[in-house]
């Protein structure tokens, strides 16, 4: 959900900080106080396009902040957030934007830069906001067969997943004909091109790690100079006329007296001694090392034209020994498949015959399994719609199927059509005009998809415009039925909504200092009765408002307990 908004210079908003709660939060207040200037803060903030109209007047840049916490491990989001490097620790996202006066934008998650797009990806699996006259996914039919999907989950996409699998081995299959089935003219140039890559490759004769080897070789060759020096001073040092070991056989000596005098110094005299003999071991064998240390200018040519030559292919074909080894192997294989072309050809031909005749069983299997979900999506919403004063309209899930038109989801195409008046023809969902009826079949199909959408936040913006009455107490309801699934932020002007609330912020501007403000208030049981008196009757609120309040607050209470036992069957 979103636990809290921060907002500083932003249009007349100078710094605000809103903490939200799970359930339903209804935002009210007189029109112009800034409501809908926090929802543009939210929409911006999940990635909508911004501008330097939206920064406070006087001020460098506008500020958004918001923090959303995630108890679900399974979220989409953080999947979504590690395919774009972006760590989620303690189920917490942190999106943030600035928006400079001249209109450019600074955006992280969870404190790391990304562009507009990454963040649209993000806070499309945090934020679902619908408006009145905004075209959100439910309005957009290639988004239907999702749905639907998603809708009957547990059988549809194990048989989506069947279907995928067979598909992948058909697309495969497909493309190994299209490319053999080419004129002879461009096998004859590829068969030649990959000859020979292949030619040159195993001219070269290569030998797995050899570079590595090499590199070696080519170091030592090319100290060589600075190690037989050192070797050689360090061989002097030890053996000669008053050098190194002649100096400690004198040591020894001495010792060897003083130990034949007391056996206290026999330890030292021994250590003495053996240091001697291993010094003159090693002497020794810096000696022979000398003797056989040969510099090979030859052969430090001849390293490095093998090294280049090996470098020359890895820029040809891969990037390591092995990856120019694996592509020969692949394009010897290519090479015996394109001089035995027809005989491929009418293999392949044979394979994938079968393999549509698998494809076409498993889309069958498929789209028979959606018909039955979708009998079942039209019931639910249909019952819905009756709880919205709309039975007489008429929802239906259309099927285009073609058999031998294959795509990664299906041969289905689905889109919802609905028919709000008898005798009128079904229309596609995204005709139908907006308005109260609008926002009834908009809620509806929220009512139903919201569990479904995994969504962390449903924000709604005067979806209730053009209703009162029944029907305002009915969409009350479902709205509240929808933040039993998802978090949801409500914007309205129905006192019927604003009295299901969990929480009631009451949006107010004050001038202060010559300047517009707005300030966000969460309302106690008092404020909420004077508040919804207001919603009720306008500006004066008198005493039978007042009653009229509290009795719909009364009602809200036992409507929340009767849609929470519902909710919970």
């Amino acid at each position: 959900m979103l636990a809290e908004l921060s907002i500083k210079n932003f249009a007349i908003i100078e710094a605000l900080s809103v903490t939200f709660s799970k359930g339903l939060t209804v935002l009210t207040g007189e029109t112009g106080a800034g409501k809908s200037i926090i929802i543009d803060a939210i929409h911006l903030l999940v990635g909508s396009r911004g501008s330097a109209e939206f920064v406070r007047h006087g001020e460098e840049k506008a500020e958004i902040e918001g923090l959303f916490q995630v108890d679900d491990h399974k979220h989409p989001v953080i999947a979504k957030a590690l395919e774009f490097g972006i760590d989620v620790e303690e189920g917490m996202v942190i999106l943030r934007r600035d928006i400079s006066q001249t209109g450019k934008s600074v955006c992280r998650i969870n404190g790391k830069l990304v562009t507009i797009s990454t963040l649209r990806e993000i806070g499309a699996t945090l934020v679902d906001i619908h408006g009145q006259h905004e075209h959100q996914e439910l309005m957009d039919d290639s988004r239907h067969l999702s749905l639907l999907d998603q809708f009957g989950a547990d059988n549809i996409l194990p048989s989506l997943s069947e279907y995928q699998q067979v598909y992948r081995r058909y697309e495969q299959t497909l493309q190994k004909l299209k490319a053999l089935s080419e004129n002879d003219q461009q096998t004859a140039h590829r068969l030649d091109l990959i000859q020979f890559q292949l030619d040159e490759i195993q001219k070269a004769n290569l030998k797995l790690n050899e570079d590595e080897d090499l590199f070696e070789e080519k170091r030592k060759l090319s100290n060589f100079e600075r190690v037989f020096e050192s070797l050689q001073s360090g061989q002097l040092a030890l053996q000669g006329e008053q050098k190194g070991l002649d100096w400690i056989s004198m040591v020894m000596g001495h010792l060897e007296d003083a130990a034949a005098l007391d056996t206290a110094y026999k330890g030292i005299y021994e250590a003495v001694s053996n240091s001697y003999y291993q010094l003159e071991d090693a002497a020794g064998v810096l000696r022979n090392e000398l003797d056989v240390l040969e510099f090979d200018p030859q052969r430090l040519h001849e390293i490095e034209d093998r090294l280049t030559e090996i470098n020359q292919l890895k820029r040809k074909y891969g990037k390591t020994i092995n990856e120019i080894v694996e592509y020969a192997v692949k394009i010897e294989e290519e090479i015996e498949t394109l001089q035995n072309k027809e005989t491929h050809i009418g293999e392949l031909e044979k394979e994938l015959t079968s393999v549509k005749k698998d494809l076409i069983l498993e889309a069958k299997q498929l789209t028979e399994i959606r018909l039955k979900w979708a009998e079942k999506l039209t019931k639910l919403i249909h019952k819905e719609l009756k709880e919205l004063y709309m039975a007489k309209t008429v929802f239906e899930i259309r099927f285009e199927s073609n058999s031998l038109q294959f795509s990664k989801n299906g041969v289905d195409h689905v889109a919802f059509y609905i028919s709000t008046n008898p005798g009128e023809p079904l229309k596609p969902l995204s005709k139908v005009a907006s308005g109260g009826e609008l926002s009834r079949i908009m809620l509806a199909l929220k009512s139903i998809f919201s569990k479904h959408q995994g969504v962390t936040s449903i924000i709604f913006d005067e979806v209730d415009t053009g209703v009162s009455g029944r029907v305002a107490q009915s969409i009350a309801e479902k709205i509240y039925k929808v933040a039993a699934e998802s978090q949801v932020l409500c914007i309205s002007h129905l006192p019927q909504v604003a009295a299901m609330a969990d929480t009631h912020l009451f949006i107010s501007k004050i001038i202060k200092g010559g300047r517009t403000k707005t300030s966000v208030t969460p309302l106690q049981m008092d404020e909420k009765i004077n508040e919804i008196g207001r919603m009720i009757s306008g500006t004066e609120i008198t005493d039978l408002t007042k009653k009229h309040a509290e009795e719909l607050l009364y009602l809200a209470l036992e409507n929340k307990k009767s849609v929470s036992a519902l909710t919970r069957q």
